[in-house]
């Protein structure tokens, strides 16, 4: 499966976002999709997953309350809203698949990655 990102932009602090992952050459509900983040510097860190399959969603701790994963299975995409952007949010936005959301922080077992949308919050 190919994923591609967008949606990425600047934005003020306060300020919302909605980063789409659209997926092709596979049907998405097959698979667990995450969002993962890395800013300059730092180790890549999990946001949130869906199970596309059966809608059950995943967060961060740290980032629960503002952030949201969504599915559209018809569009193939996956969402990620965000809101009440802070600068820390600055960062590479990716999606990644695999089979199966089990350990789904860790992302070095997804097996399909996005090129990344970038996100810069100031």
């Amino acid at each position: 499966v190919q994923l591609v990102e967008s949606g990425g932009g600047s934005v003020q602090v306060g300020g919302s976002l909605r980063l789409s992952c659209v997926a092709s050459g596979d049907t998405i509900g097959r698979y667990c999709v995450g969002w993962f983040r890395q800013a300059p510097g730092k180790e890549r860190e999990e946001v949130a997953a869906v199970n596309t399959a059966t809608g059950n969603t995943y967060y961060a701790e740290s980032l629960k309350g503002r952030v949201t994963v969504s599915r559209d299975n018809s569009n193939n995409t996956v969402y990620l809203q965000m809101s009440s952007l802070e600068p820390e949010d600055t960062a590479m936005y990716y999606c990644a698949a695999k089979r199966g959301c089990s350990s789904w922080k860790t992302y070095r077992i997804f097996d399909y990655w996005g090129q990344g949308t970038q996100v810069t919050v100031s």
